[in-house]
């Protein structure tokens, strides 16, 4: 038998890694700061055009160069800060796109629910079919959509614009809806069937408030993605009073190159916060799961 000193000394000692592992941090370094540097040409290839927007909103000289201006003023954020530029179209873009969200989020909850729970024959076409409708350009299906607005009398509405949208945005509002239902155990759903609730009453009151991160994620990503829609409202949309703000930020743009740089600079400030807020209450739930396990103990 070995002597249990040395068999303790060799269960203690640690071996010795080959050489090509010794060697391999040494071999990481030229790729490691290969992709640090091509991480930071990303970082300044977006940090100029956002730094051009500060400093230009504060300089009534402003050019398409990116300089500090001479004395900083707020003579911009008063220029576009009136009913007909600003107030006006952020209202109209709040209801276009809040009833167009609401009405996806809705229908996409509809829809996920059976593709979620049951299994059919037909379940996988149809997840493929919504598949392929979220990758169709937005620009191939317009001709044809704005001849049947003008066919129905939809054209230049807010409520047959509001519509569209919902259903441009609905095939991938119900992939992300399906995906946040999946994590819900089917176990809750069987209790609350077995106390006598119907498949709508498990939907509303058990499912919903429990996938309440991913609800919001769908919600919010929905909105955000309406918010900068800007070729839909373009073509559908003709009365100037109806018109969003992001079709509205036209009105900086003049003839023959004529641009009010440092008004547009900050209408785009004033236009995106918003959707700078709704990203701060969306980014702490982005990378979340949900945390049901407990729910189905006891």
């Amino acid at each position: 038998m070995p002597h249990p000193a040395r068999s303790t000394r060799r269960l203690l000692t640690r071996p010795a890694l080959p050489r090509a592992l010794r060697q391999a941090p040494s071999r990481g370094h030229p790729h490691r700061f290969a992709a640090d540097a091509g991480l930071l040409v990303v970082a300044v290839a977006f940090a100029i055009p956002l730094a051009w927007l500060v400093l230009s909103s504060l300089n009534t000289e402003a050019t398409l160069r990116l300089r500090l201006p001479a004395s900083p003023a707020p003579d911009n954020f008063s220029a576009v800060m009136t009913d007909e530029i600003t107030f006006t179209p952020m209202l109209n873009s709040l209801l276009l796109c809040g009833g167009a969200t609401l009405i996806t989020v809705v229908c996409a909850a509809l829809a996920a629910y059976p593709l979620s729970r049951f299994r059919a024959r037909f379940s996988r076409p149809y997840l493929l079919a919504i598949l392929f409708s979220t990758c169709l350009p937005i620009t191939a299906i317009m001709v044809p959509v704005y001849g049947l607005f003008v066919q129905v009398n939809l054209i230049d509405t807010m409520y047959g614009t509001t519509l569209f949208l919902a259903a441009a945005q609905l095939p991938f509002a119900i992939w992300l809806m399906k995906n946040f239902m999946d994590g819900v155990p089917k176990a809750l759903e069987e209790a609350a069937w077995t106390d006598g609730a119907s498949w709508m009453q498990t939907l509303w009151r058990i499912i919903l408030p429990l996938m309440g991160p991913g609800f919001t994620v769908v919600t919010i990503y929905t909105f955000i993605m309406m918010w900068g829609n800007f070729f839909v409202p373009f073509m559908l949309l003709l009365s100037p009073e109806q018109l969003p703000a992001s079709v509205s930020i036209f009105n900086f743009f003049g003839n023959y190159g004529a641009i009010a740089f440092g008004e547009l600079a900050a209408f785009s400030i004033l236009y995106s916060t918003p959707v700078i807020l709704l990203y701060i209450l969306i980014s702490r739930r982005l990378g979340g799961g949900f945390a049901l396990g407990g729910a189905v103990k006891g």
